[in-house]
């Protein structure tokens, strides 16, 4: 059966399997500590393996690891101005790393921005009180909550829809780390995160940590930069926790819950390429 009704419209089925999802994404989900120590598992082997590339100097950049023929692939996307995004995997000695009652959504996307310094890229990333200007919608509030140098403490507020839309607010901590007069990493790792109903009304309430729809139970993002080629490279990884999908309905929720990790990344992506370049041409223009 198509999915599209007689006059173009969409069938009475894809009606029913939206309702049917919004109905099972809404459902309360808990966040259990095996789901939690299985994702710090996988967290562990995961930041072993960026630590590993971003202090060879010859691997610091993800997206020109592997063959000449998929380097030039990714150097002419990035030339042309879009993102390069590739979904990752972390295993524990050659084994993947399962975790129950929860998915792990790992992602890497990388930009390049012409004419741009590492120092520039770096600070818009570090300017954490404008990130709710910088990367809406996805970014709806931001606070720098405390500041020790290399390290901060945000308040970040998250907004995700497909097909339902949710709010959740999380507490993280951002660490920088120069790696050199060229190169600087950074990892941003959520402490607590709070899915919030009736968002920005006078009936918004936060609900526990762990407890919800289960969209978002943790986020980490490990970003690199790197001046080279007359610019800067950017790279985002993103380590994503939710909620596993009901037994059955895998074809129904799975593409909602496992497709919002990667389009939120790509949309960050795409909206600091974006400041980056409306700051250079701005600057370019005195303004």
């Amino acid at each position: 059966m198509g999915v599209r009704g007689k006059h173009g419209g969409p069938s009475v089925a894809l009606l029913l399997a939206l309702t049917v999802a919004s109905s099972v994404a809404v459902r309360s989900a808990e966040l259990k500590s095996p789901t939690i120590a299985a994702f710090e598992r996988y967290e562990r082997s995961a930041e072993s393996a960026i630590e590993s590339e971003v202090t060879s100097p010859d691997r610091f950049l993800h997206v020109f690891i592997g063959s000449a023929e998929n380097r030039a692939k990714a150097d002419r996307l990035l030339r042309s101005g879009q993102v390069a995004v590739t979904r990752l995997r972390a295993t524990e000695n050659g084994r993947r790393i399962d975790v129950p009652d929860g998915l792990v959504h790992h992602w890497i996307g990388s930009i390049f921005v012409p004419d741009v310094s590492l120092q520039t890229a770096v600070g818009v990333l570090q300017d954490f009180d404008q990130h709710s200007y910088l990367f809406r919608p996805n970014i709806q509030q931001s606070r720098i909550l405390e500041h020790d140098g290399d390290r901060f403490k945000l308040a970040l507020r998250f907004y995700m829809k497909k097909v339902i839309a949710v709010t959740v607010d999380t507490e993280s901590v951002a660490e920088f780390t120069p790696r050199g007069p060229d190169r600087e990493t950074s990892a941003i790792r959520s402490i607590r995160v709070h899915e919030v109903d009736n968002a920005g009304t006078p009936e918004e309430r936060r609900k526990p940590d762990g407890r919800g729809g289960g969209y978002m139970w943790r986020m980490n993002t490990y970003w690199r930069f790197f001046e080279r080629d007359g610019g800067t490279y950017i790279e985002c990884e993103a380590l994503t926790l939710s909620r596993s999908i009901p037994t059955g309905l895998g074809w129904l929720i799975g593409p909602l819950v496992t497709s919002i990790p990667k389009d939120m990344l790509t949309s960050a992506l795409q909206a600091t390429r974006r400041s980056l370049v409306t700051r250079k041409t701005s600057e370019g223009d005195g303004l």
